[in-house]
């Protein structure tokens, strides 16, 4: 209760005073000039809906927008460190926060970056514009082998489990995207009540410890998975392989964390440790990743069925290919996460220096799988540190077709990124389940902020690409984005990055980059093919 110290603290002290000037002397009422205004002050924080941290530390939390205030002239001095150990910097929040509340988002004064510098990026613009169309940011999901596609947004809620996100931040996410008509991903944590609650689109994702469909030793259930899948409100299934910021890493959820909602979301008993082991056991070479894909199709009903993974050897997913051609069973949608992307507790050696990063990722699966001549039956998802409406054309311009989001829709919610995901004392009721601490997550106003946000970037996106000639994002081409190199020197993506022709990687002698690992990928095994 020490966050509501500061408050009670006033109280006790207006009381007080108040009784002293009564009883004592008139001379003590002077201090409640300031205490009787930050009493009523603490009580409008505690009845709001607007802002979860003032819900959770009264009259606090105020000093919060108080250094924000302060922060952009004091940074180079006091918080010099700032952008440097933050995953997103205050200008990156600033977007999400603004999109979110509706604010105006425009900036005078031009551009504060310098465009001369290497790394900076742009899309070149067109001479002959195009008129927005809100509409066209849409993608259809579903292969040859899919009975009931899904018209999905270019920009959907990425994987975050309940148990990591509070259920208040759940059912305010659902509820944004109901309203928005955009997917939300379940996170490997199954699917709980607060999913299902606001019945937005959900894609459920299954991970290595099969939660919500799962036999008693932690194995694959098929019927448990049939009962579940055939909910209308699921849309698609995607079966997690590995995550960005800890790729090939399990976890352990401790008995004293699985509370009887979590229990029931990922069907497991009470009051014992739940392990989500490194690898799935339903699984265990590429060819059986693909049968088990075309079975969780199966039984379904046709839904939408894909995988994300984080792209680490080159050979394993290039078998992952060799296995789809030979069985010629393919995903709907692969969602390729790269290494800077988020979670709530990850080891630092893992979230540092494990894992391909989005971009090198991205291409090399669009790459592979254009060179295969499967592309066109395969739909691209991208995640990791997705912001804005230029992050969206970036990955698409790479091969994206949609992107998923997760920090960003966190911000949306009220997010301060105060990093205390992992000890269960989250200040504004995103990432705990402390019941005190989400009580100030109010549903129905976030989950307007989420839709906000989607509105707000989809909008973005649009102005975006109708200033660049474009009528939807599937227009994009590597030769439209360009990027400035350590020299200065500004060249498209269609200069700097090996790109495959259809068909390319079938043939004898193929780029130098793909031939050396096609020829280390067998179907049955994702070990490298050993050398006669």
């Amino acid at each position: 209760m020490s966050r509501f110290g500061v408050f009670y603290g006033v109280l006790i002290l207006t009381a007080l005073f108040g009784w002293l000037g009564h009883s004592q002397a008139s001379v003590y009422y002077w201090p409640l000039l300031i205490l009787f205004p930050l009493s009523i002050l603490g009580l409008w924080d505690v009845v709001q809906s607007h802002h979860s941290l003032l819900v959770n530390y009264p009259i606090l939390g105020h000093f919060r927008w108080i250094l924000e205030e302060i922060r952009p002239e004091l940074r180079q001095y006091f918080f010099s460190s700032d952008t440097e150990e933050m995953p997103f910097n205050r200008e990156q929040r600033s977007v999400v926060y603004q999109r979110a509340k509706s604010v105006e988002d425009r900036t005078p004064f031009g551009s504060t970056k310098d465009v001369y510098e290497g790394g900076y990026a742009w899309l070149n613009h067109s001479i002959a514009p195009k008129s927005m169309d809100d509409s066209m940011s849409r993608i259809l999901i579903g292969g040859p082998q899919c009975k009931e596609p899904y018209l999905s947004s270019v920009l959907n809620i990425s994987a975050m489990s309940f148990g990591a996100l509070s259920a208040n931040a759940i059912q305010a996410l659902n509820r944004g995207a109901k309203k928005g008509g955009f997917a939300h991903d379940t996170g490997e944590g199954g699917i709980s009540k607060y999913h299902r609650a606001e019945g937005g689109d959900l894609i459920w994702e299954i991970g290595t410890g099969y939660f919500g469909c799962r036999q008693e030793d932690g194995t694959f259930s098929p019927n448990m998975f049939e009962e579940q899948a055939k909910d209308e409100q699921i849309k698609m299934v995607e079966v997690k392989i590995s995550q960005g910021a800890k790729p090939g890493h399990g976890g352990i959820l401790p008995a004293n964390k699985v509370t009887q909602e979590i229990a029931e979301a990922r069907r497991v008993p009470i009051g014992q440790d739940v392990e989500s082991p490194p690898c799935h056991s339903a699984f265990s070479t590429p060819l059986e990743l693909i049968h088990f894909i075309q079975k969780l199709r199966d039984l379904s009903g046709g839904k939408p069925v894909g995988f994300k993974l984080c792209i680490g050897h080159k050979w394993e997913f290039l078998a992952i290919v060799k296995a789809m051609l030979e069985t010629k069973i393919t995903p709907d949608f692969i969602v390729v996460d790269g290494s800077e992307g988020g979670t709530g507790a990850a080891p630092l050696e893992f979230s540092d220096n494990l894992g391909t990063p989005l971009t090198e990722g991205l291409a090399f699966v669009h790459n592979a799988l254009t060179g295969a001549n499967l592309r066109a039956d395969i739909r691209l998802g991208a995640s990791g540190k997705v912001i804005s409406a230029f992050d969206i054309v970036k990955l698409v311009s790479l091969g994206a077709d949609f992107c998923n989001a997760a920090r960003a829709f966190m911000f949306s919610l009220g997010c301060i990124q105060s990093r205390t995901c992992h000890t269960n004392k989250c200040p504004s009721g995103v990432a705990t389940q402390d019941k005190w601490r989400q009580r100030g997550l109010n549903v129905k106003d976030k989950g307007e902020r989420v839709f906000n946000y989607h509105h707000n970037t989809i909008h973005a996106l649009n102005e975006v690409l109708a200033a660049a000639g474009f009528n939807s994002p599937s227009e994009l081409r590597h030769q439209h984005f360009y990027e400035r190199d350590g020299d200065g020197k500004a060249q498209s993506w269609a200069d700097t990055q090996i790109w495959l022709k259809k068909g390319e990687l079938l043939e004898e002698g193929c780029h130098p980059s793909f031939d050396k690992y096609w020829n280390m990928a067998e179907v049955k095994s994702f070990a490298p093919k050993k050398r006669a």
